[in-house]
Order: structure tokens, then sequence, then C-alpha cells
């Protein structure tokens, strides 16, 4: 049985996730404020992290960011009031995974979590032939190990959340071929995000800050002004 951490300090809204989790068969713990939830998140385990923005004493931003610091690498999906295109960033910039805007329905919450667990599994559970067979990938001081869902770096393993580690996977087996923002949207995301590839922009700059040596004159990760990216492999 998954394990769901909802933080949350509306009550009606923390026992709406609570009753409809629990009646899809996930056993979830509640948190009503932000240090409770950061403390909860850091010593339990959870497969998945519901985070309200807005919270006593210690918001979600920093509840996210702080965790991530703390190399919890659980996903976590923001909720969130505001609906500005900087809020959203600004919330996958700390390392979130998702977020969704409020008032949202349950069945959108379902659906997003089953999204990202669907991630999950094609890390472990290869589909392809091609999966099957593939071990690891080699570009120069780059490793990526899709079996063991790591990545090392000039010879040290670097930490990704789920998506991060998807889309740098999919960008290296699709090597010197341009992909659009859409293209990456469908392939990483798996939900329709129609007129949001600001997404896909935000963690191609995770990744390279992660993988590039000079971020800013990626070797790997190529931008194909006006329509997207490239990941050139070294010849």
């Amino acid at each position: 049985m998954k394990k769901v951490l909802v933080v949350e300090d509306e009550l009606s809204i923390a026992k709406l996730l609570q009753y409809n989790l629990e009646k899809d068969g996930y056993e979830v713990d509640v948190a009503m404020d932000g240090q409770e939830g950061f403390d909860m998140a850091k010593e339990g385990v959870y497969d998945i992290i519901l985070l309200d923005i807005m919270l006593p004493g210690k918001d979600g931003m920093d509840v996210c960011r702080e965790l991530r610091q703390e190399k919890i690498e659980t996903p976590i999906i923001m909720l969130t009031a505001k609906d500005s295109e900087i809020d959203k960033i600004v919330g996958l910039e700390i390392g979130a995974d998702d977020y969704i805007t409020k008032p949202f329905s349950p069945r959108e919450v379902l659906a997003r979590m089953k999204a990202i667990f669907r991630l999950l599994s094609k890390q472990s559970s290869p589909d392809t032939k091609q999966e099957e067979q593939e071990t690891k990938l080699l570009f120069e001081d780059l490793a990526i190990y899709p079996d063991k869902y790591e990545v090392i770096v000039k010879g040290e393993k670097v930490d990704f959340t789920p998506k991060e580690f998807e889309l740098l996977l999919y960008l290296a087996r699709h090597s010197n071929r341009i992909l659009s923002r859409e293209q990456l949207l469908l392939a990483i995301w798996d939900f329709d995000f129609a007129g949001e590839t600001r997404i896909v922009d935000v963690h191609i700059s995770h990744l390279r800050e992660k993988i590039e040596s000079n971020p800013k004159e990626p070797k790997y990760i190529k931008t194909a002004r006006g329509f997207g990216y490239k990941f050139e492999a070294p010849k």
C-alpha cells in the first residue's frame, strides 16, 4: 500500500483529500502546519507528498526547499491557491514535481499522483527491449544508469527528482535529435499541460546545473532556439 503525506492547514481540504485517498487504497498521514509536515517527511517513509503552499509557521515553499536540501527526493505535488506563472515556476525551481491550483477535485489529485507513479514504475519495470538490454549510457564524464535510477557526473553520484531523471534519460536516449517542448511535455509529464512549456525550460535549467561544467555554455543539453532542445552526444 502506498503511503501519502498530506500537509494542509485547511481542515476541510485535508479531510477531503484523506477520505478520497484512503478510498482509493492509500495510507494517509496528515500534518496541519509546515514544521510538522517537514518533520514527518524527514523522519517518515512516504511515496508522495501533497504540500500546500500557504501554511502557518513554515510555508510550503520553505518545506519543499529544505526537504530537497536534506536530499529527500520523495515526489512532491504543491497545492496552491495562487495561479500566476511565476508561482508555478518557483515551486518547480525549488524541487517540486508538480503543482495543482485550488480549487481542485480529488479526481485530479489522484490523476496527477498516478502520473508520477507511472514515471517511477518505468524505471523499475522496463517495458521495451531497448530498456531491458540497457544497463548504462556513457557520455564522456556523464554516466546514466536506468536500472539503478542513478546518474554519475565526473565520478560523483548526483541526485535527481523523478521527473528530472526521466527528462535526462529521455533526452539521452534520443541524443542528437531536436525535441520540441511539446514532445517533451507529452513524453515526460504524461498529462495535459497545454501552454505550460515553461515547465520544460525550468527542468532543463535544473539538469544543466547538475550535469554541465558550465551551465551557461552547455556541452550536452543544447537549445534549439524557437523549437526545443537537443542532447548532443560528444563524438
